[in-house]
């Protein structure tokens, strides 16, 4: 009987450097690469297991002392669409979402520079280069798309692009990589519109979840996560599913 060989990735672990979401914490990732010709179906196993991706890196947080970061995702199915929810759809009626290659153009640095000088300048991210960015966008095995959100036909500024999402497409949900907007059109919640025009998507492409990335309890940056519910957290016992209490 033969048994069939897999390559299995090799996990690394990081030295520790300080936490960008809780001061005076210190934070280390595991993390592995993304190659071969399974990469695909592994970014989708890593993702179920709590795993991010950054180009052909898969992590996860393995702090000591700390579990603060739970990995999130949204079971589309079951998604409470609010009125607030309805309200941010209602107020960009006037934007189309396009799904195009994951392929970094001028426009899209330009949009992204603007967002982070504006938004995240003392970030991780500040030092991004046209190059650096290219790399972020282009530099995967995954299934990866971005999705623009014009102004639509008829609009006096019609065909700006406002805002952007890097996402994959797991074999189970579709998983949201980084996103930014025109900061001058924040009136918009177009943060918000890239969440609910993902649940949407994911509906249509008949997949379950759409992983929102960690939320990091006790960090302000990632208290937005929680607004999408119902939600599921991951859980050294597993997935599990939360609502905000009463």
């Amino acid at each position: 009987m033969s048994i069939e060989r897999r390559n299995f990735p090799q996990f690394f672990i990081t030295a520790p450097t300080p936490c960008p979401y809780l001061p005076g914490k210190f934070e280390r990732k595991v993390f592995t690469h993304l190659v071969g010709q399974d990469s695909r179906h592994l970014n989708t196993q890593l993702s179920q297991g709590g795993f991010r991706r950054s180009q052909n890196i898969a992590y996860r947080p393995a702090c000591d002392h700390c579990q603060a970061c739970s990995s999130t995702r949204v079971p589309v199915a079951s998604f409470d669409w609010t009125k607030s929810f309805k309200r941010v759809m209602k107020r960009n009626r006037d934007v189309v979402a396009t799904s195009v290659r994951a392929q970094a153009t001028s426009e899209h640095y330009s949009l992204f520079r603007g967002y982070i000088d504006t938004r995240h300048s003392e970030g991780g991210m500040a030092d991004m280069s046209v190059l650096d960015f290219a790399a972020m966008v282009d530099d995967t095995t995954a299934d990866s798309r971005l999705v623009e959100f014009r102004f639509a036909a008829g609009h006096p500024q019609e065909g700006e692009l406002i805002c952007a999402v890097l996402m994959d497409i797991l074999g189970d949900g579709l998983s949201l990589i980084y996103s930014f907007f025109e900061p001058s059109y924040s009136y918009r919640s177009l943060g918000t519109l890239v969440v609910l025009d993902s649940i949407m998507r994911a509906q249509r492409l008949g997949l379950p979840y759409v992983y929102l990335g960690y939320f990091v309890q006790g960090s302000q940056k990632m208290e937005y996560k929680s607004k999408f519910m119902p939600q599921e957290r991951l859980s050294p016992d597993g997935w599990y599913l939360y609502r905000n209490p009463a």
